[in-house]
């Protein structure tokens, strides 16, 4: 693209973004007569007009940060000219003036699912082995590969098999305030819908966490530790690392013949659990990937599913925007009670919402935590926001959910896999090849370099926004209809393709002994 563009995003900003590859040059001259004073990065923002020292800087017509000297129009706003504002007061925010209308209904769309016994729909048949404890963690391995060589032939309905591993369990302190969000975590995740409904558990013996306190009667249909639901390495039956593996192998073909015998059937798109997230952030993040994300969310919950979005720090920013699209009071006051903790919680270790962008966000043209926020929201889409998500926390409802989790992608996809999400959908603009073994990932890039570098890494370039080869609609469309293909099995994302899977990260606020 030779002719010099940049993206505006409303027509009160005072800033734009520079959209050609590797960015323009001092001297470059646009249409409007704007000239360039200085090179400006691709990604990175150029004043449209002189902005005084300590006037606003707008970006999506927010304030993203005050001028720290005066910046002539043309000129670079680098990071270290912008001061970042503080963060927006919970008190007094705003609600809507009435209840917000529904999105109209999206009906007719299907896919290729497997139905468990308690309503939930997977989009993969998976045997989940849950750890108790992270001292386990080797010896199940040690069983996966050979489950995943012996057995997983003779099961050709059975996608694969998930070793739960964490470092949580023991060694902590398991009464402590903020110690039920990690085990909670592990139990929903247990009863994620792509697990079909059935646990087996590694146990050591020892440890705190026991399977009992992990799933108490009735959370999930275990059997107690004699039973074949639960391997407990300590127990005198063992003799010998040799007996404990095949403990795990036996048990393991229990539950394959039993996940075997399901089937793929027809059901709504209503069924699934959808959730959202950016990692690698840039300043196209707002602008391409997650206003598309957010197009699809939109026709998501306009067909009856789920869509979870998250990131504390990453919509802090935004909660007077959030608040006002509450679907009633309740939501609006549980979207408070989160930030509020979330600040306490950052407060506690002396540092604030600030510490959240990464050198890699900078670069990529992002200044602080605020602009971060005002693209990330746009994930959401306009949908009224229905519920709200404590960490660890298992959804029971449909529509667009608030899933409060920190902005680290590994916990926030641990969190999300906990609340029963089937599909997972993350945007990038700098890159990362984040994967989960439990549910498929849909990575959507932000820009066409990056599309066309990691080419068998992105499964959706929403970068053709920036260069108006395609419009949001366009490729929010193209991602609704892939997320369908997908959670019916008849696509794999490329993360399922190479088997790029991240380790669990568990949320444990509590202390370690």
């Amino acid at each position: 693209m030779n002719t010099p563009r940049i993206i505006r995003m409303h027509d009160n900003d005072n800033v734009a973004i520079v959209v050609n590859a590797g960015g323009l040059p001092e001297g470059t001259v646009f249409p409007d007569g704007l000239t360039l004073l200085t090179r400006v990065p691709e990604g990175h923002k150029v004043a449209l007009r002189d902005i005084a020292q300590g006037e606003a800087i707008l970006r999506y017509n927010v304030t993203i940060g005050f001028a720290l000297v005066p910046i002539a129009r043309g000129t670079w706003i680098e990071e270290s000219l912008v001061g970042m504002p503080a963060a927006r007061g919970l008190d007094d925010l705003p609600r809507p003036a009435s209840k917000p209308a529904p999105l109209p209904p999206l009906e007719g769309y299907t896919f290729e699912g497997f139905r468990n016994p308690d309503g939930s729909v997977g989009t993969r048949n998976l045997l989940a082995i849950s750890q108790t404890v992270q001292c386990v963690a080797g010896v199940v391995d040690y069983a996966v590969k050979r489950i995943k060589e012996e057995l997983l032939p003779k099961y050709p309905n059975v996608d694969g098999v998930v070793a739960l591993e964490h470092i949580y369990g023991c060694g902590v302190a398991i009464d402590a305030p903020g110690a039920d969000i990690p085990i909670r975590t592990l139990r929903n995740i247990a009863r994620n819908p792509n697990f079909g409904g059935r646990a087996m558990v590694v146990s050591l013996g020892c440890e705190k966490l026991q399977p009992g306190r992990l799933f108490p009667a009735g959370t999930i249909p275990i059997r107690g530790a004699q039973d074949v639901d639960v391997v407990c390495l300590q127990d005198a039956a063992h003799v010998g690392f040799g007996s404990m593996i095949d403990s795990i192998v036996r048990t393991a073909e229990t539950h394959l013949a039993e996940l075997n015998l399901r089937r793929r059937e027809t059901v709504p798109a209503s069924e699934l659990v959808v959730g959202v997230q950016c990692g690698g952030s840039d300043a196209f993040s707002g602008v391409t990937a997650n206003p598309a994300v957010g197009f699809a969310s939109d026709l998501l919950v306009r067909a009856g599913a789920a869509v979870m979005f998250s990131e504390v720090t990453e919509v802090r920013d935004g909660i007077d925007q959030l608040t006002a699209r509450a679907a009633d009071e309740e939501t609006a006051q549980a979207m408070i009670r989160e930030m509020a903790w979330y600040d306490e919680y950052l407060d506690k270790g002396g540092v604030d919402r600030s510490a959240n962008t990464t050198p890699g966000n900078k670069k990529g043209g992002l200044a602080n935590i605020t602009e971060k926020a005002m693209g990330s929201i746009i994930k959401s889409g306009t949908a009224p926001i229905s519920g709200v998500l404590a960490p660890g926390d298992k959804l029971q409802q449909k529509g667009l959910i608030y899933a409060a989790t920190p902005a680290s992608d590994f916990i926030c996809g641990t969190l999300q896999l906990a609340a029963g999400m089937n599909v997972h959908v993350f945007t990038t603009g700098r890159g990362t090849p984040y994967g989960l073994a439990a549910v498929p990932v849909v990575k959507v890039a932000t820009r066409d370099d990056l599309a066309r570098r990691w080419h068998d890494l992105m499964d959706i370039n929403a970068g053709r926004i920036a260069t108006g080869d395609a419009t949001i609609a366009d490729v929010g469309w193209e991602l609704f209809n892939f997320i369908l293909d997908v959670a019916s099995g008849r696509k794999k994302t490329w993360a399922e393709h190479w088997k790029l899977h991240n380790a669990l990260a568990l949320f444990n606020p509590a202390p370690v002994t």
